[in-house]
């Protein structure tokens, strides 16, 4: 009698040690998946000089804005040139004293602006080549923007 009582309190307490053992592994394979997958969304600077994690560090695209001041129907200073890279996300913010549609040319993206009013074109740099940007109904280049490849 006292070795059947002995058997079963020995199997219930290694029944309760490998479910502690489960339980435990599972709580811990649970934080290294979330530091791996935090690490991986983050974008990464690197720390060595080696040329892939350098070529995947420049692959992330930028935000760029460009802005236009538009005077009396013409870009303050002359036409403004920019130039953004391939995937960039970019802003045209065009400020203008007068009411007109502004056109970014090959990405096909307008907005009308007001007299005394600011327009923003956001659009991601897909299409790599020289794009102008002008207002549709005087015919007026303001902007000049290159995408490179």
């Amino acid at each position: 009698m006292y070795v059947r009582r002995l058997t079963v309190v020995l199997c219930a307490a290694a029944a309760l040690l490998a479910a502690g053992f489960a339980l435990a592994s599972c709580g811990g394979d649970d934080d290294v998946g979330t530091t791996e997958t935090t690490t991986l969304t983050r974008p990464t600077i690197p720390t060595t000089t080696d040329t892939t994690a350098t070529a995947t560090t420049t692959e992330v695209a930028q935000l760029r804005i460009v802005r236009v001041q538009v005077v009396e129907g013409a870009p303050q200073g002359g036409i403004v040139r920019e130039t953004v890279q391939k995937n960039d996300r970019v802003v045209l913010v065009i400020t203008s004293d007068v009411a007109d549609e502004v056109h970014l040319h090959g990405y096909d993206v307008t907005r009308d602006v007001s007299a005394g009013g600011t327009v923003r074109l956001p659009f991601t740099a897909s299409l790599p080549g020289r794009f102008e940007v002008e207002l549709e109904d005087r015919g007026a280049q303001i902007a000049d923007l290159t995408v490179q490849p």
